[in-house]
């Protein structure tokens, strides 16, 4: 019985030994291994390194073994297990291990310090991908960043353009916000800019139509808020007041035209001044017209009278105007001394076509030149008969003479 015990206490000791050198993470009885060339090779390790808390010295092995419960269980996997690096990534993120939170001891993996990056990974690789990672808490609080940019961005931007201010991109915060706020700032504007246009444009109709029907302007109190709106709305009223007046005054010129050409002069009373100028305007000219009507009248009498003659007009006025005509015609001057021309020159009494209408004029001055021509005719025969009665004397005298001699 004795020896029974001695023998199991010998076999004990045995298993313990064996316990402590090797367990399923192949690693030594310090918590700790070579990585394999296969290992490095992947990327996944270099030269000897611990895990699962493994020490340098093996009394604090053999302390924490006495102390501890084993953490070396079937499930722990240390980063030599895998075949890549993303079955690496795969695996942490499947289990939704952290720095804080590393049961297998994968993080800091032959490294000095855990930066919650499992095992070593390859140069370049995107850390992003790794849960917990500070490339990954970077990357979402980036996007945290972009959303309330974004967010906040287009309703600036929708709230400046739909009251017609002036762009204000100016903003602080991460590059992220920043970036993504003025992105969404313009996209806000643009669409607040076309409310803004369509709401001036209804305020200006607005106003138009309230200016059709009165003088008065009355702006409302939605647009009075908002400069950009009330001035759209005054230019449109103000148009469709000009408008309406442009269109009075137009009647009110025509209406003094005919009482002008008529000779009635009716001046509107109790209405603008810009209406009674339109209607005085417009008779003016219409008086105008009148006058020129008799000035024309006398003008073309004088193709037709040797001598003026005044009309028979009841209307003073008109009379000066026909007379004023009649004295204008300086072309009867050129008639005249055409005609007298003729009749000077013993011409046969021929009247050019453009003197026909002064036909009376025309015969006149040329019978005034013809009798003229019959007299300068009688006084050039007599000059002749003159010339040689004096010298048919002048011979007798001489033969009267010569016959003396020849007898003396």
């Amino acid at each position: 019985m004795k020896k029974f015990t001695i023998l199991l206490v010998l076999l004990s000791s045995f298993l313990i030994q064996n316990f402590a050198e090797a367990h399923s993470g192949r690693t030594d009885s310090s918590g700790g291994h070579n990585c394999s060339e296969k290992s490095q090779a992947k990327g996944l390790c270099t030269g000897y390194h611990y895990h699962n808390g493994g020490e340098e010295t093996s009394s604090s092995s053999s302390s924490s073994t006495s102390n501890t419960p084993a953490t070396t269980q079937s499930w722990d996997k240390d980063c030599s297990d895998f075949s890549t690096y993303e079955d690496v990534v795969e695996y942490w993120n499947s289990k939704g291990y952290s720095k804080t939170n590393d049961p297998e001891k994968l993080d800091g993996w032959g490294n000095a310090v855990d930066d919650g990056i499992p095992c070593e990974a390859p140069s370049g690789y995107d850390t992003s991908k790794i849960n917990g990672s500070d490339a990954q808490l970077a990357k979402v609080a980036a996007e945290k960043d972009r959303a309330k940019g974004g967010s906040e961005g287009y309703a600036a931007g929708l709230t400046d353009g739909s009251n017609g201010n002036e762009e204000n991109v100016n903003v602080t915060g991460s590059d992220a916000y920043v970036a993504s706020y003025k992105v969404s700032y313009q996209k806000g504007y643009k669409e607040g800019i076309l409310k803004f246009e369509s709401e001036k444009k209804k305020a200006n109709e607005a106003g138009q139509k309230l200016g059709s029907k009165q003088d008065k302007i009355i702006i409302p109190e939605n647009y009075q808020e908002n400069e950009q709106l009330k001035t759209a709305f005054e230019q449109g009223f103000n148009k469709a007041v000009s408008f309406r007046e442009e269109a009075e005054k137009k009647e009110y010129e025509n209406k003094g035209y005919n009482d002008g050409k008529k000779d009635i002069n009716n001046d509107p009373k109790d209405i603008k001044d810009i209406y009674i100028k339109a209607y005085q305007s417009g008779f003016e000219k219409g008086q105008n017209e009148l006058k020129e009507s008799y000035i024309k009248k006398g003008y073309e009498a004088a193709y037709t009278m040797l001598e003026y003659k005044a009309p028979e007009y009841e209307n003073e006025k008109y009379i000066e105007w026909y007379k004023e005509g009649f004295e204008s015609n300086k072309e009867i001057k050129s008639i005249q001394e055409s005609a007298y021309n003729q009749g000077l020159s013993g011409e046969k009494y021929t009247i050019p076509k453009s003197y026909l209408k002064s036909e009376v004029i025309y015969k006149h001055f040329y019978e005034q030149g013809y009798e003229n021509y019959e007299e300068e005719k009688k006084e050039d025969t007599a000059t002749t008969l003159g010339g040689l009665g004096f010298i048919i004397v002048g011979w007798l005298v001489r033969r009267f003479y010569v016959a003396k001699k020849m007898v003396g």
